[in-house]
């Protein structure tokens, strides 16, 4: 694979990915959104979907990676590390690409988000409520803020995803057969029910870190505070996991 094609193909993938994930979070948050409040179990499956088409569709071009942690744990398991950075530009590339989109999807559901203080010039429908915390459809929120405690749960969680992905390869067949991306998908859904309680699952520094970037500099009314005091924990926590489980897998089988 060319330079060119992997990164081509991860940010067309990654673009993807986070427009599926970032999108059934808006869909199940902001307001006006038919899909408003249906809960953490759509979320993950929305996540897991994003997966899906996105691997698919990168994988001809660049193997379909999509997170900087699987491409640091094949890195590891096999030594070659002369793409890694082509596979990172383009999954931050496709990751703020993908934020924009599911914000414009969602445009008008984020222009009504309103103050709870008087009528807000142009908005006629929900003035008085207060506005919606916006920040946790682009990134990750811990529920109980404790650094330590934040920073294992995303490194078990992020071996929980690296460490099968790694192992799938051994399974004769997934391969040529097109269902690990499939699998995957399912993993990571399954990732989210089980898993991603505590801090909202990052697993996946691009993820976190492109939409935040992209949260920070959008138009939304009212969106409140990007936390870049937290924003660390997502990322580090993701890369230590997927280097954990590049040198486990190495050394297991």
């Amino acid at each position: 694979m060319s330079n060119a094609d992997i990164f081509v193909g991860e940010v067309i993938g990654t673009a993807i990915l986070i427009l599926f994930g970032a999108g059934v979070c808006a869909a199940v948050t902001l307001r006006h959104s038919k899909a408003r409040a249906s809960g953490w179990i759509v979320i993950a499956f929305g996540w897991g979907f994003g997966v899906l088409a996105g691997a698919y569709t990168a994988a001809p071009l660049s193997g379909g990676h999509l997170n900087p942690a699987v491409t640091l744990g094949i890195a590891v398991d096999t030594g070659e590390w002369g793409k890694v950075w082509v596979y990172l530009l383009g999954q931050m590339a496709g990751a703020m690409l993908g934020a924009v989109l599911a914000y414009l999807v969602y445009l008008a559901q984020f222009q009504a988000n309103v103050r709870s203080e008087g009528t807000a010039e142009g908005i006629d429908e929900g003035t008085g409520e207060e506005p919606t915390p916006t920040l946790g459809i682009f990134s990750t929120i811990p529920e109980i803020r404790n650094p330590v405690a934040n920073l294992i749960t995303e490194i078990i969680a992020t071996i929980a995803l690296v460490l099968p992905v790694l192992a799938f390869g051994l399974t004769e067949g997934l391969g040529e057969s097109g269902i690990t991306v499939l699998i995957v998908s399912l993993l990571v859904v399954g990732i989210g029910l089980s898993l991603g309680g505590p801090t909202g699952y990052a697993i996946n520094p691009a993820r976190n870190l492109g939409p935040r970037i992209v949260h920070t500099f959008l138009p939304i009314p009212n969106k409140g505070t990007s936390d870049w005091g937290y924003a660390w924990i997502p990322v580090v926590g993701p890369l230590v996991g997927g280097a954990l489980a590049g040198l486990l897998y190495n050394a297991a089988f």
